[in-house]
């Protein structure tokens, strides 16, 4: 590569930084004269790369906006950051799809330098990544964009939409905000419906029409105090209340965070019915877990993970499946086999 390639690509790469830069800045940079930065100018314009000159005393050059996709050129940390961005977003992404995600990355992949995309293929090779793939549904690119846009011009939209019961329906919605919260997408706006300020999950959403006329965000208002203040007043089919003879540490790193809740308990429990699990007798004071369940059958297993003493306060349902769960385990490790 000749010193003046190295230095118009130099020059593609300052500009890709974003803003508007000064030709005495570039020159600076690139160590060249001013006319040389306008003939590098001149050769990005012949390669297409649509580059916007301004004029005036505060001028300078900028890479047009519009442009899809200007070449990219990326340091070892830029690429490092946006490989494994791509594949760490790939485990719990929450839009889109995860091959869209594997196809950008290989499309990055091959446009690197190849020292860089040996040692990127190291680290691939040994790396992994304690998050789980997310199994949920995530919504269209398409659903989340034209809301998006649909929030920003304050434009109302039509949408057919299932509840968590099941139940489809067509409303109009009054988009205030979008936003993204443990894993899943979130609108929250007026509804035609019920007249009042809602939330509801993008990926229920199963139509999406923006439709004629305006409306005005009411002064001061928060969607993301609203998503999160909708979510704690939905509903649950089970609350679950407990007494774990444990410390804080160990059920804090054992219980599902957002769903369960630990508080001390002073007069040291007590006994009440229920199950109990075998702990260690140097477990000091009792804990009030309270859960939030849409179904029960996945605690037992969870209480058993805990090993140590448990009494289950209610739903009394609760209690005949830790029972269940002790006889069968109790069968399996019963001498003989099957």
């Amino acid at each position: 590569m000749t010193t003046s390639t190295a230095r118009v690509l130099a020059l593609l790469e300052i500009l890709q930084g974003g803003g508007l830069r000064t030709v005495p800045d570039l020159a600076t940079r690139l160590g060249v004269d001013e006319r040389t930065v306008r003939r590098y100018v001149g050769h990005l314009l012949d390669l297409g790369v649509p580059v916007d000159s301004v004029r005036g005393r505060h001028g300078g050059y900028r890479l047009a906006a519009g442009y899809r996709m200007p070449p990219l050129m990326l340091t070892d940390e830029e690429a490092l950051a946006v490989l494994l961005g791509l594949l760490a977003g790939g485990r719990g992404s929450s839009v889109g799809s995860a091959a869209a995600g594997e196809s950008a990355a290989a499309k990055l992949r091959r446009v690197l330098p190849k020292p860089l995309a040996r040692r990127l293929d190291a680290l691939l090779e040994t790396v992994d990544f304690t998050a789980r793939p997310d199994t949920r549904t995530a919504p269209e690119a398409r659903v989340l964009l034209e809301l998006a846009e649909a929030a920003r011009d304050q434009r109302p939209v039509a949408i057919g939409y299932t509840d968590r019961q099941g139940r489809a329906g067509d409303r109009t919605v009054r988009p205030y905000g979008l936003v993204a919260h443990a894993g899943r997408w979130y609108l929250t706006g007026a509804d035609s419906v019920s007249g009042e300020v809602r939330t509801f999950r993008l990926d229920r959403i199963t139509a999406l029409a923006v439709q004629p006329g305006a409306f005005v965000v009411p002064a001061g208002f928060d969607p993301v105090a609203t998503v999160l203040e909708g979510l704690a007043r939905t509903p649950w089919t089970h609350e679950v209340s407990l007494r774990v003879r444990a410390d804080l540490a160990h059920l804090r790193t054992r219980l599902p965070a957002g769903l369960a809740t630990v508080t001390p308990l002073a007069d040291g429990g007590g006994d009440g019915d229920g199950g109990s699990g075998s702990g260690s007798d140097g477990d000091t004071g009792w804990v009030r877990v309270r859960l939030r369940a849409e179904r029960l059958d996945w605690i037992p297993p969870l209480l058993a993970a805990l090993d140590r003493p448990f009494v289950v306060e209610h739903p009394a349902a609760l209690r005949d499946l830790v029972r269940a769960l002790a006889r069968r385990l109790d069968e399996y490790a019963a001498d003989g086999g099957p």
